[in-house]
Parts: C-alpha cells; structure tokens; sequence
C-alpha cells in the first residue's frame, strides 16, 4: 500500500471505524454512501479509499482480525497461565465478538475476506495464534482434551454470534450467561462423552455456496 499524507490516513482510519460500526448494526449490505455520511466524509473520498465493498469489507478484517491478535498477546503475557488468557480473550475482546460478523455473515464476504491479502494474511496469524492458545491450555490441563481448537472455535462462535453487545442491560446478562455456560463447558473436568473426533482448525472450511461451516 502507498505511504498516504496524514489527513488522507485520518479519512481511511476513519472510514474503516465507521464501517465496522455500521457493518455489526446493520451487516455488509448497507449502502455505502450511509457509511460516508455518518463518516462525515463524501462519497467520493470513500471511493478513493475504497473503490468497491470488498476493499472496504477486507480493510476492515484486517483492523478486526489485528485487534484480537493484539488481545491475544496481551493476555498470554499478563495472565499467569493459558486458561486465564483464553477466557479473557473470549469475554473482554470486543473485536473478537467483530470477528463472526465479517467471517460468518455469507460465503461472498468469507471470499473478499480472503481474496485481499492484507486480511487474509492477518487471518492466518489469528487462527494460529488462538489454535495455539487452545493447546497450551490443554496441555496445562485446563480445557478438556477430547476436543480440538475448531470445536473451541465453533462452540465461542455460536455464543459469540448469537448474543450480540447491546444496551439492554437484560441481554447483556443473558449474553455473560451463555458465555460462561459455554467456557464450563470446555473446563477439563468430567463430562459428556463426545461423538467423534476432535475437530482441527485445518478443518474448518467455508462453504461459498451455504454461507456456513462445512468440514473438508
């Protein structure tokens, strides 16, 4: 990418804030010139910036996907062991919860996520990263060993998506609660006998055409 002068970088950061707002209130359809309104920008220096949605939907991945990896690290270095860490993560990273919004929505966002290498790039350092996170954790034996780091993926992904951040203070209490159901659930203590086979990261694809998670 081109150096850029300081005003256009403010205009590109403050364009990409602004997506990701709108894209978690309203998803990645809404119209762009909405986006350069509430930017405070024209539609023009949107266009510059960004010429189509998926330069706008890959940038803001990138700024998403970054974020929890800086979560990530801060946790595994100021938690005293991996569980800490992790449960930090999923329950304080607000871009983690970002993250199912630009990644889950629909199988055309999954592609231009993966089309820009910025975001794509960024994307792999996160899933090794938490893939990481979750073995550490099992190997300090914390999470349960029957289950690999995609099912941890899917399970937080669930919870994620499903009980999005809101101003009802109502939600947010069944929000925390399912949260933690979940994260007890993955505690390494006696449980249910699980079917299968502990699922991968590698193994978690996505399917263009379902907009969903297929195993490969």
């Amino acid at each position: 990418m081109a150096v850029l002068r300081a005003d256009a970088r403010r205009n590109r950061d403050l364009i990409i804030a602004t997506a990701k707002e709108i894209f978690v209130e309203s998803g990645l359809d809404v119209p762009m010139e909405n986006i350069a309104r509430r930017a405070g920008v024209g539609v023009g220096t949107l266009y510059r910036r960004f010429p189509d949605r998926g330069e706008l939907i890959a940038a803001v991945a990138a700024q998403v996907f970054g974020s929890v990896l800086t979560d990530l690290r801060a946790a595994r270095d100021e938690e005293p062991n991996a569980w800490e860490a992790f449960t930090r993560l999923v329950t304080r990273s607000e871009d983690l919860r970002v993250t199912w919004h630009l990644a889950f929505p629909s199988g055309r966002a999954w592609t231009m996520v993966h089309a820009a290498p910025e975001s794509r790039d960024v994307h792999r350092d996160m899933m090794a990263a938490l893939d990481e996170l979750v073995r550490d954790a099992q190997a300090e034996g914390s999470i349960r060993a029957d289950v690999g780091p995609g099912d941890v993926l899917i399970l937080v992904s669930i919870v994620l998506g499903t009980h999005l951040a809101s101003s009802d203070p109502a939600g947010q209490v069944r929000s925390e609660r399912s949260l933690l159901l979940a994260l007890d659930g993955l505690r390494a203590v006696p449980g249910s006998v699980l079917p299968g086979a502990p699922v991968s990261t590698e193994e978690l694809g996505w399917s263009v055409a379902e907009g969903d998670f297929d195993n490969a």
